[in-house]
């Protein structure tokens, strides 16, 4: 990488960090806000070029990574059936129905590279989706639909990207052959994923060094990444099976390791999600440069076409897959027909897309691959400002909420938090009896201060159903507690930094006891 484009990647990031930050204190979607800017400035700054090996080995990997930490396996169980039909399913549906329809328009274009233009724009990037879903109060089973979907479809529509490329550079691809290689890339993907998750679970149950544990964390997503890839296996499915192996077995690390690691990849997300959607946007002088010597009516009414193709596809896949899952019984917890709408407009493609146009071989005729580059740019942009911009509006308008979900998760910890209580209490109990002798004064202090905190947090689950929002009279005694709390902590801190400034205090003390201070304040907002 040479000085100027690093240069202009920090900008890049500079700027989309302060983009990002604006969209965060509004409340707004962040990657939508990204993507507009990145429009507005892009005929004003120099041309930043999106490299597709940074995209897919370098912004890729974590962000897949961090997905499948924090996803939960057990929900994804309980929709293989519809994640698998929207990943597996979807893509290839979405991939032929593009790829005929850009060959009618465009029969000059070679059939091969119709089918590439198709398994570019097939996979959505639910991030916009997620994050929007997840403000609004989306269900669980939609959200975890959404999620499931974006971490397995990259591996097949990238496959197909292959396939097809391949046959277009390279000549005629049998249907066995292109499904070998499906297979391949699959199977040879889980393979790779399940033997690297042993691999490196048996490194963290004898490393019990949060730090290291961390460390070692970040370098995971490409490792896995680039084995995969190098035996032409999928390296998308390898780091999302190695990201929900250990992502199910986070319980048996220490609190400093869950501490960090959820610290780590939320500002990894932020940074990474804020740098790919503006480079987005940026790339809109590159791409209309490219088709200088195509009719503006003409190129504009080929993206219209392709765009619409997109979303409607995914429409009626959508209602598709919902009606074969119900006369398929059991198994799956069935979106309703409001869910159902919802999921079938949550498909705004993101960077994979752009990244994989961009990585077209220059085999490739100059003029089939701008057009190819342009069409997918048009579509990621359209679906991420047309489908992203209403897709609030829509959830409002549907009243698909997760409200219900709240109350069974609130009921289900406050039981869980009484069970939890009991069984430390007993516990405590039963050390207390096998100590020799009577507990002096300060023992006893100690023990009733265990119970105390112990009652406290069940308590406060159990106050949470009852609708306490901490306003006026409907403040609860938990959140008169933290609210009293937290100022007490304003103002020991402000003693602490005093008595450094007057030299009384040595500033790794302050350190010290402002980290204390700090995990307890940490402690009252969770």
């Amino acid at each position: 990488m040479n000085p100027t484009m690093g240069l202009q990647l920090l900008l890049v990031a500079a700027g989309a960090i302060g983009v990002a930050a604006v969209a965060r204190r509004k409340g707004w979607p962040a990657p939508l806000l990204l993507v507009a800017a990145g429009l507005l400035v892009s005929p004003l700054v120099p041309a930043v070029p999106l490299e597709p090996e940074l995209v897919l080995y370098v912004f890729l990997p974590p962000l897949l990574y961090s997905a499948a930490l924090d996803s939960s396996y057990l929900r994804l169980r309980d929709v293989k059936r519809a994640v698998g039909l929207l990943s597996v399913g979807l893509v290839l549906f979405t991939t032929a129905v593009v790829g005929l329809v850009v060959h009618l328009l465009l029969p000059e274009l070679p059939l091969a590279l119709a089918f590439a233009l198709g398994a570019i724009i097939a996979p959505p990037d639910a991030v916009a989706a997620v994050a929007v879903g997840r403000r609004l109060g989306l269900p669980r089973t939609s959200l975890t639909i959404l999620i499931g979907e974006s971490l397995f479809n990259d591996a097949t529509a990238l496959t197909l990207y292959r396939v097809a490329i391949g046959a277009a550079v390279g000549g005629a691809v049998s249907l066995w052959q292109g499904l070998g290689e499906f297979l391949l890339a699959a199977v040879g993907g889980v393979a790779i994923g399940l033997a690297l998750a042993f691999v490196f679970a048996w490194l963290f149950e004898r490393t019990r060094d949060s730090l290291v544990e961390n460390t070692l964390m970040l370098l995971i997503p490409f490792a896995a990444y680039l084995a995969a890839e190098s035996v032409h296996a999928s390296g998308v499915i390898a780091v999302v099976i190695v990201g929900l192996y250990l992502g199910n077995r986070m319980h048996l690390r220490g609190f400093g390791t869950r501490l960090v690691s959820d610290s780590v990849w939320k500002v990894t997300d932020f940074f990474l999600e804020a740098v790919v959607f503006a480079l987005i946007g940026l790339q809109l002088v590159t791409v209309v440069e490219g088709i200088a010597g195509y009719s503006p009516w003409a190129v504009a009414g080929y993206a219209a076409a392709v765009l619409f193709v997109t979303i409607v596809a995914r429409f009626v896949w959508v209602f598709a897959a919902t009606y074969l899952i119900k006369m398929l019984g059991r198994g799956d917890r069935r979106p309703t027909v409001p869910q159902t709408v919802i999921l079938g407009w949550a498909g705004m493609r993101g960077v994979v897309s752009l990244a994989a146009a961009f990585a077209i071989p220059p085999d490739v005729p100059a003029r089939d691959r701008a057009m190819l580059l342009f069409l997918t740019f048009t579509t990621v942009i359209g679906t991420l400002l047309i489908q992203g911009t209403t897709f609030p509006a829509l959830i409002r308008r549907l009243r698909v909420t997760s409200e219900q979900e709240q109350y069974e998760d609130r009921l289900a910890e406050a039981a869980a938090q009484q069970a939890a209580l009991e069984a430390g209490l007993a516990e405590l109990e039963r050390l207390v009896g096998e100590q020799e002798g009577e507990p002096d004064e300060i023992q006893k202090q100690v023990i009733d201060q265990l119970r105390e905190k112990s009652w406290r947090r069940s308590l406060t689950a159990w106050e949470r159903l009852g609708g306490g929002t901490g306003q006026g009279g409907d403040e609860t005694p938990s959140v008169l507690y933290r609210r009293l709390r937290r100022d007490m902590l304003q103002a020991e801190r402000q003693v602490f930094v005093r008595m450094r400034d007057e030299r009384r205090l040595d500033d790794e003390v302050l350190r010290e006891v402002m980290a204390q201070l700090d995990f307890e304040e940490a402690i009252l907002e969770r």
